[in-house]
């Protein structure tokens, strides 16, 4: 549960989740630092700070090509906090809302609507 709630710590920060999103988009083969640092215009040190975060909650991986250190989302694991969110948080189910239509399911309505 510990390593659940680091991951989602993480991912709750704009930076990490920017840079999450990149190497998730980047498949398997992954992104240099350097790279990730252009994307997303940051110093050297702060995106460092922010893949070592995402590194320690077990989200990203490293590996060192040559000079280049090579980022990439570790798919297993984000499969695994996706797999716990849903059997813990939507009770085994899909979490996707209702498919009636709006008007025949409050759920489905949107909140603004629902208060008129």
């Amino acid at each position: 549960m510990t390593q659940v709630v680091d991951a989602l710590a993480a991912l709750a920060q704009e930076t990490r989740l920017k840079a999450y999103r990149l190497l998730v988009e980047a498949g398997p083969e992954g992104l240099a630092a350097g790279r990730i640092g252009e994307e997303l215009d940051l110093p050297p040190a702060t995106l460092s700070f922010h893949l070592a975060h995402l590194a320690r909650t077990g989200l990203v991986r490293s590996r060192q090509d040559g000079r280049f250190v090579i980022y990439n989302a570790d798919f297993q694991n984000m499969n695994q906090l996706v797999g716990y969110l849903t059997e813990n948080c939507c009770g085994g189910r899909a979490c996707a809302p209702s498919t009636t239509r709006k008007g025949q399911d409050h759920e489905a309505l949107p909140r603004a609507r629902r208060r008129a």
